[in-house]
């Protein structure tokens, strides 16, 4: 049988490898921020998903190889991926100098700070217009090539109708969570260019790889390319869509998951369980739902709200169907009628179709890090 001293033995090796490992991740680290310093030079693309793709399929047939699990090797990857990217923030391309100077309306907002400190970081000219610098508008905005409206939904009309005459050659965008409205006044506004964008993230991004951008369609689409490539250098992934079917989109995607999360964040407050107590005996994936729950109620209670009023009047009818879908749940579930329960399920399940497997894998990932996170009293 092994004695102590064989186990302490090979506890000590597992500490030399450890520290092997660090030493590495340092070295990994100095070369990964050279090659930021050289794509903020030549203008390349912070993300390379062909690199990428290529680097993770090598790196999981070397773990085959050598029987470690390729999930393991690939997970590690995918986390020191992400720390490249955060290291390779201080300086970034700047791929549209003609953007410059840049005017965010709003930029002393969370999500306005979040652009000007990017667009400051690739070299351009940020002016912030919020209400302290409302006497200088007209000489903020006299030579601007670039308006970024970045204000609540339910003030985008009276600050945009307050704006001086824009140039002609500058692009007016804003970055609302709804299209069709404001790119309207946006387009009663300007003459010159126009664009809607929504950034499917918000302020607490650590880096903009791979983060979602959904542009939407104004006027002179042809001269907003500069932006749209600023972005994609960025890493962001552009999605492309008509402003009614974002808004579409949206009511699902946004208004009605935020509506859900907002009653169920409620209903929690309401019970005779404290949020330790569910935590204690909560499984991996009730506390990833805990986790979305209360990420809502950390962020702005204005900025929420409103997002549900900017398009209640559009999700009724989804509203309607929602509380249709639960009362026939319900009323199953008083019939003990389990027959009707596994058909609804069926019919659930089909709609995910071949993506149900896929999300399944997907989140046992998420699940092992949420449980991996733990912390044991």
């Amino acid at each position: 049988m092994a004695s102590v001293m064989d186990l302490n033995e090979l506890r000590q090796g597992i500490d030399e490898c450890d520290t092997e490992l660090v030493n590495l991740l340092a070295k990994r680290r100095a070369l990964t921020e050279q090659v930021g310093v050289i794509k903020q030079q030549t203008g390349a693309p912070l993300h390379a998903p062909e690199r990428e793709a290529q680097l993770i399929a090598s790196r999981r047939e070397q773990a085959q190889n050598l029987n470690v699990n390729p999930d393991l090797v690939e997970d590690i990857l995918r986390r020191m991926m992400r720390e490249a990217y955060e290291n390779q923030q201080g300086r970034l391309a700047c791929v549209a100098p003609e953007l410059s100077p840049v005017v965010i309306v709003g930029g002393k907002g969370a999500m306005g700070q979040l652009f000007a400190k990017q667009l400051e970081r690739s070299g351009y000219e940020v002016r912030i217009l919020d209400r302290e610098e409302q006497a200088q508008a007209g000489a903020l905005l006299a030579d601007a090539k670039l308006v970024l409206i970045s204000v609540p939904i339910n003030a985008i009309e009276e600050v945009v109708n307050h704006l001086p005459t824009l140039p002609e050659d500058c692009i007016l965008a804003d970055i609302t969570s709804v299209k069709q409205q404001p790119l309207k006044v946006l387009l009663n506004k300007h003459s010159g260019p126009v664009v809607g964008l929504h950034p499917m993230f918000g302020p607490d991004i650590s880096h903009w790889v791979k983060q979602t951008i959904v542009v939407c369609e104004g006027r002179a689409h042809e001269r907003c390319t500069g932006l749209l490539e600023q972005l994609s250098v960025w890493g962001s992934q552009l999605v492309e869509i008509d402003a009614k079917k974002h808004d579409q989109a949206m009511q699902i995607i946004q208004v009605m998951r935020h509506l859900t999360t907002f009653v169920y964040g409620q209903f929690l407050s309401k019970q005779c369980h404290t949020l330790e107590e569910l935590r204690s005996c909560s499984s991996p994936i009730y506390q990833l739902e805990l986790m979305m729950v209360g990420r809502l109620f950390a962020q702005s209670p204005e900025l929420y709200s409103d997002i549900m009023l900017a398009q209640f009047d559009d999700v009724e009818g989804l509203l309607a169907s929602y509380q249709e879908t639960f009362a026939s749940t319900l009323e199953k579930l008083k019939m003990g009628d389990k027959s009707a329960l596994i058909e609804a399920f069926s019919q659930a399940k089909h709609y995910f179709s071949d993506s149900a497997a896929q999300f399944l894998t997907q989140s046992r990932g998420l699940l092992n890090k949420a449980n991996d996170a733990k912390v044991l009293d």
